[in-house]
């Protein structure tokens, strides 16, 4: 089960499994590739399965940062790097 990352206009909803993160649009600051296995904030919240083949987007916020394990990196990056401020 992949996250779903869903653009509501003022807010960027992440869904997996039965979490439901909502993130302030406004409060993004940057949206990464990271290819470490774990990512290096031990302190982000960490969506999806971390299976050793997937990629890892790093999204940087004002209230902190999340790491998205998702097999689909490029969806997820395109519909974030709009908010990046």
């Amino acid at each position: 089960m992949e996250p779903k990352v869903i653009d509501d206009g003022q807010n960027i909803i992440i869904k997996w499994q039965f979490s439901k993160i909502v993130i302030p649009s406004e409060g993004i600051k940057e949206v990464l590739s990271d290819d470490t296995y774990g990512g290096n904030d031990p302190k982000a919240l960490r969506i999806g399965f971390p299976y050793g083949s997937t990629d890892r987007v790093l999204l940087r916020t004002n209230e902190g940062n999340y790491l998205i394990y998702t097999s689909n990196p490029h969806t997820i990056t395109k519909k974030l790097k709009k908010y990046v401020q």
